[in-house]
């Protein structure tokens, strides 16, 4: 499945927004600092999904705060 995610990075809190079909909106505390920001992103996407981590992989947007990621 393939989702789209806008990041909102430096936020007080955590948390993770369903705002369509397959898009989400997250708020992170990491910055986008050496792929802290992505490592958080894929963390909450797996704990929400409630899969492994590994499983969440960013397909486009890597140093985008609008990114294509694919659950598997």
């Amino acid at each position: 499945m393939k989702i789209s995610v806008k990041i909102k990075t430096g936020s007080k809190k955590e948390e993770i927004k369903k705002v369509g079909n397959d898009s989400f909106e997250i708020k992170t505390k990491a910055l986008p600092i050496e792929g802290k920001a992505n490592s958080a992103v894929t963390k909450i996407l797996a704990d929400y999904f409630d899969i492994p981590k590994s499983r969440v992989k960013i397909l486009k947007g890597q140093k985008s705060k609008l990114k294509i990621l694919e659950i598997s």
